[in-house]
């Protein structure tokens, strides 16, 4: 059992167990700071009923004039809360909120090469619709990994 409650600026300094993924992409605090001022409906928080955060998602509605689509920047969930439905239950709420924003669809990127990830979309409704060349930055230090491919997938 989980509770959605609003993304806070006080959640920055207690998601860093979520975040410890090797596919969570992780940014600066001013990146998740322009998410809550600009967009804050579509900032939420997984709790446990202890307090733990269990997982949390990040979007934005993007577009102009009548066009607009809802975008998932991030989502994830401690490894210890998966195969829960959590994920599926923060989809849902940014579909929700991006549908009452008449937006038309909802897309989000994937690594090519996160098979797992893919699934849970594709099952969640969503399908691949391009591919975006060296989307993720691989980074520049000897051993560092390539430059990696993602998917933008979309459900409407």
């Amino acid at each position: 059992m989980c509770t959605l409650r609003p993304f806070t600026c006080k959640d920055l300094f207690r998601f860093n167990r979520v975040n410890f993924d090797p596919l969570t992409e992780n940014y600066g605090t001013s990146f998740y700071l322009q998410y809550l001022v600009n967009w804050p409906e579509y900032c939420t928080v997984a709790e446990s009923p202890s307090g733990q955060i269990m997982g949390y998602i990040l979007g934005k509605s993007e577009g102009q004039g009548e066009e607009w689509h809802g975008h998932v920047t991030t989502l994830t969930v401690s490894p210890q809360f998966r195969r829960l439905g959590i994920a599926h239950t923060l989809m849902n709420q940014l579909e929700k909120i991006s549908e009452n924003q008449k937006c038309y669809f909802v897309d989000l990127f994937v690594r090519v090469s996160n098979d797992v990830a893919k699934n849970m979309y594709k099952n969640f409704g969503y399908s691949v619709y391009r591919q975006i060349v060296e989307y993720y930055a691989g980074g520049n230090a000897p051993h560092s990994p390539p430059d990696e491919d993602a998917y933008d997938m979309r459900k409407a």
